[in-house]
């Protein structure tokens, strides 16, 4: 398993982020039971987002972001993508 980071920037119309929101977060919340998202959220300005995945490789990691309703609704204008090698501490559901 390998773990990532994403950041998710936002489109600038806002209408569309929040009609989006709920489902990008339904979406999210299953892959948490599932053990493939450790944490997730907005950045405190509600600018962009930041989500910690374990997947099995990149390859799942992309299939998860197509389907990712930010990415199916035109709210993502963009994704910095990191593998992250994770030394210390733990990550979980808040």
């Amino acid at each position: 398993m390998a773990w990532y980071t994403v950041e998710t920037t936002y489109v600038d119309d806002r209408a569309k982020l929040e009609d989006s929101r709920p489902r990008h977060r339904a979406y999210l919340r299953a892959l948490v039971e599932e053990g493939k998202v450790g944490a997730a959220g907005p950045w405190a300005d509600d600018s962009a987002g930041f989500a910690i995945y374990q997947v099995a490789d990149r390859a799942e990691l992309d299939r998860l972001l197509a389907d990712d309703p930010y990415t199916v609704d035109g709210v993502a204008a963009g994704r910095t993508v990191n593998e992250w090698k994770l030394v210390l501490g733990s990550v979980g559901a808040a």
